[in-house]
């Protein structure tokens, strides 16, 4: 929900500033609704830590960071963790690249993104075709999601979700391509005309 949060904030503070106002009352609804408490309080306690599944997401980060102090530049690669203590698994996107491709793979992946969200912020500047715009605006959303969600989640770089992962790549190839000029479509007719 807090990567959905993220994605549809991203979308109201470039363009569609009225969401920012709808986002404010429904999330006043979902405070104030008896039917949503259950949601509020679990949320809250995942956020104070006194959440079990927060809590046991809490020891695999320790124990991630343990297995990335022992590997720090490469990692340990992807079939699992060389030492018996440790395993190779954590809740945490980049806390699991960080155990499969180490710190240097971390970096790779994050200037990959940043390179991304720059490339479309610019060409949301630089467009005025709205349709266009939606797409790419569309795509950041989700990439945005993505990466927020990352912090809680392994999804988008678990070779067990292959799906996943796919989907995130091909929403961000699509982010870039969609930023960059149309490419010209050279008919028949046109390279005879240059033949002649």
């Amino acid at each position: 929900m807090v990567g959905l949060a993220a994605a549809l904030g991203v979308l109201a503070l470039l363009r569609y500033r009225r969401l920012l106002l709808v986002a404010m009352l429904g999330g006043g609804l979902v405070l104030l609704l008896p039917q949503t408490q259950w949601y509020v309080q679990h949320f809250l306690e995942g956020l104070r830590g006194q959440d079990l599944a927060t809590q046991m997401r809490f020891g695999e980060y320790k124990d991630a960071l343990i297995l990335i102090s022992r590997y720090p530049l490469l990692g340990v690669g992807f079939a699992g963790a060389p030492d018996i203590d440790t395993y190779l698994g954590v809740s945490n996107v980049y806390l699991l690249i960080a155990e499969e491709m180490g710190l240097l793979g971390l970096t790779l992946f994050l200037i990959i993104c940043w390179l991304a969200i720059q490339q479309a912020l610019r060409g949301l500047s630089q467009r005025h075709d709205e349709r266009q715009e939606a797409v790419v605006l569309g795509l950041l959303a989700a990439l945005v999601g993505a990466l927020v969600s990352g912090l809680v989640d392994h999804y988008f770089f678990n070779l067990n979700f292959q799906h996943a992962v796919a989907l995130f790549w091909l929403c961000m190839g699509l982010l870039v391509r969609a930023t960059l000029p149309p490419i010209a479509a050279e008919s028949g007719t046109t390279q005879a005309s240059r033949a002649s």
